[in-house]
């Protein structure tokens, strides 16, 4: 990879990074070649960007759009996306499916360090959807106890 390559990658990440609300960091050590492309299939359907980047580019990159020093050894994949739930949510379960080769490492929220307790516990929260659907059932629920209630007076007067 020539330099201008480099300067280029870098530039992209960066870029990347500072649009993305969410990162998280990843050892993919073992894992099969199938189960990486499900993950980035899997991501992809959500809206979360993958990729393997090179230690050394990623510090750069991660430096360059302002995040805290990530320590980065090893094998590292890094997902990143605006939604931090849904990201959380992909992550974590993938990891749960194949704990013995893709394990959290490390993750920024809103330019924060988190750790994998963190990941894990944000993966557990309802999605927008869900928390959409919350709401639009507690504001029915008079409509629905009200239609309820006058079908029930309906049955009654029926009876007599």
């Amino acid at each position: 990879m020539t330099k201008q390559e480099k300067i280029q990658i870098v530039e992209y990440l960066s870029s990347e990074f500072k649009n993305a609300s969410a990162l998280i960091v990843c050892d993919y050590k073992g894992l099969q070649v199938t189960h990486l492309e499900q993950l980035r299939h899997n991501s992809r359907a959500a809206g979360i960007k993958v990729q393997v980047i090179k230690n050394t580019l990623a510090s750069i990159a991660t430096k360059a759009a302002e995040y805290p020093n990530l320590e980065l050894k090893d094998t590292n994949i890094f997902l990143w996306a605006d939604d931090q739930i849904a990201l959380s949510k992909v992550v974590c379960k993938f990891a749960d499916a194949h704990s013995e080769h893709f394990k959290l490492k490390t993750g920024v929220f809103d330019g924060q360090v988190v750790d994998t307790h963190h990941i894990v516990s944000v993966s557990k929260l309802p999605s927008k959807e869900e928390l959409i659907g919350m709401l639009l059932s507690v504001w029915t629920a008079p409509a629905r106890y009200f239609v309820t209630g006058l079908d029930n007076l309906r049955k009654q007067k029926e009876e007599n």
